[in-house]
């Protein structure tokens, strides 16, 4: 048994420490994401990536199960606590059978549930949908009580029967994302099915899918902790599974097994640079991709205007041309009912009142003025969608020049030959604005 545990136990503490090593880099790799993500506005989402922060809207929220609280997300677990004593048999160095005694106590989930809606997140230029099925939730806490059977909490939201060795003590917890709570995002932006707009949801080839009750700051903290935990857990898998390798265990003198500790951590940081290499090397091809799908949809959103604009002015004028022959109709006709009087004698124009109450039914609100208005807010609406477009391509290739400027970063991007993007200036786009002129 023994030489089994020497074979075995290095090369299980070298792979759980490769484990660790491989864990650490994802992280690492995620928190990289999120340095290199511009926080984009909601009215600015465009296919790809995004990185969003605003608040949980819906117009029919949830209502959690032990809080009450009016929600877009809830899980909730009921925990009841037990105890017992138990004897078991082991056998001694000796090899001697022998029993003995121990308390042993735990909880046990008797109940637990949840549900999540699809919903709006908003900022101050609008609102995005949310499809919220496969991401990473990071919720809040809403509801935390530990009660005996004598409060009425404990059968009004648990069950009837207690688990085995029951304690009569129950632990009540809740989570969730409540209505109008504050939100970080960052997902993958798709074309919605139902109308012409973005949503965001699920997508496997998406790096990550994260919504946060937590601001961007402690996300970042929070993967940098568990980036250095699982790193150092890795060292120490390293360093047991050398330690069981060489039959004394830990328990030899350090300094007798220095040198070889020594090499053992120099193989693990070794391994450890070439993952972060790897790693980071993808992080700078990935981030130069996103600059130039960022210029891309600058040039989407010119394209967009000097295709769109035009056409609406086009409608609008006609809208107003034909308006204006009607009411000229219309005038002709009234002027010829009242051309003469009731009582004297000449011609009768009575007749055209059916053709004037036939064109008053058919265009009942003729007004262009709310085509004007539409107009205007399609203005209004397209050049604030070029801006955000200008100023995430300023931010995304600002975010790839520091990185390419910044050691060690600048010594991986002539690897790939990367270059510093140009930033967007007020003279540098070559389509000119489109202008607006109705026809006299």
């Amino acid at each position: 048994m023994n030489q089994k545990v020497i074979l075995y136990a290095p090369t299980a503490g070298m792979a759980l420490g490769l484990l660790f090593l491989w864990g650490s880099l994802r992280l690492r790799r995620k928190r990289r994401l999120i340095d290199d993500l511009p926080t984009a506005k909601t009215q600015g989402v465009f296919i790809g990536l995004v990185e969003l922060k605003g608040t949980a809207e819906v117009e029919a929220p949830l209502t959690a199960f032990l809080s009450s609280q009016r929600c877009v997300h809830y899980r909730y677990h009921v925990d009841e606590h037990w105890s017992r004593t138990v004897t078991e048999t082991y056998t001694d160095k000796d090899g001697k059978t022998q029993t003995r005694t121990k308390q042993e106590s735990g909880w046990t989930t008797v109940a637990d549930g949840g549900e999540t809606a699809d919903f709006y997140l908003q900022d101050d230029t609008g609102a995005i949908l949310v499809r919220p099925a496969g991401a990473k939730i990071e919720p809040a806490g809403f509801y935390d009580v530990t009660c005996d059977r004598g409060n009425p909490l404990y059968y009004a939201k648990g069950p009837p029967q207690a688990v085995a060795d029951s304690d009569h003590r129950r632990r009540f917890v809740e989570t969730g994302i409540a209505l109008h709570a504050p939100l970080y995002l960052v997902g993958q932006a798709r074309e919605r099915a139902d109308v012409i707009a973005p949503e965001i949801a699920a997508n496997k080839e998406a790096p990550m899918f994260l919504i946060s009750t937590r601001t961007e700051e402690k996300v970042r903290a929070g993967l940098g902790r568990g980036i250095w935990a699982l790193a150092l857990l890795g060292v120490i898998a390293f360093l047991g599974g050398y330690a069981l390798r060489n039959h004394g265990g830990w328990h030899r003198p350090f300094v007798e097994c220095l040198p070889s500790y020594a090499e053992l951590v120099a193989a693990y940081v070794g391994l450890a640079v070439l993952g972060w290499v790897w790693m980071a090397f993808n992080s700078l091809v990935g981030l130069r991709n996103r600059v130039r799908q960022a210029w891309s949809l600058v040039d989407v959103q010119l394209q967009r205007r000097h295709d769109l604009i035009p056409r609406l002015v086009e409608t609008v004028a006609a809208l107003r041309t034909h308006e204006a022959a009607t009411q000229t109709a219309l005038a002709a006709l009234r002027n010829q009912l009242t051309a003469t009087p009731p009582g004297v004698s000449g011609p009768d124009f009575s007749g055209c009142a059916p053709a004037l109450r036939a064109v008053v039914e058919a265009y009942p609100n003729l007004k262009s003025d709310a085509a004007f208005l539409a107009l205007q807010r399609q203005l209004a609406e397209t050049e604030q969608r070029i801006a955000l477009a200008r100023a995430y391509f300023n931010d995304i290739a600002t975010f790839l020049n520091t990185r390419l400027e910044i050691v060690p970063d600048r010594w991986l991007a002539v690897l790939g030959r990367m270059q510093p993007q140009a930033l967007l200036a007020a003279t540098d786009f070559e389509r000119a604005p489109v202008s607006v002129k109705l026809a006299e």
